[in-house]
């Protein structure tokens, strides 16, 4: 019986994806984009860079502004680097 199941799972699955393209396609014409929002704006990241002038280490600004040290380090570092 399981066996039975698998083309009827592929097919559904080739459905969803006819139906999630053009809605994607849609979503994009009218200017939106998926994924998460950043956590670092460009007002936060220019308050990062004024703190860490004045002399506060990476943790402490993040504290300050309420986000991450990850994020703010991959904010003031955009570059990407080498895969882990």
């Amino acid at each position: 019986m399981p066996a039975g199941c698998v083309p009827l799972g592929q097919f559904e699955r080739d459905l969803i994806r006819e139906r999630t393209r053009p809605g994607l396609a849609a979503a994009a014409a009218r200017g939106m984009r998926g994924g998460r929002k950043p956590l670092v704006t460009p007002d936060k990241l220019e308050r990062a860079k004024s703190l860490l002038a004045k002399g506060l280490t990476v943790r402490e600004a993040a504290l300050r502004l309420k986000i991450g040290k990850t994020a703010l380090y991959a904010a003031l570092n955009p570059e990407p680097g080498p895969a882990c």
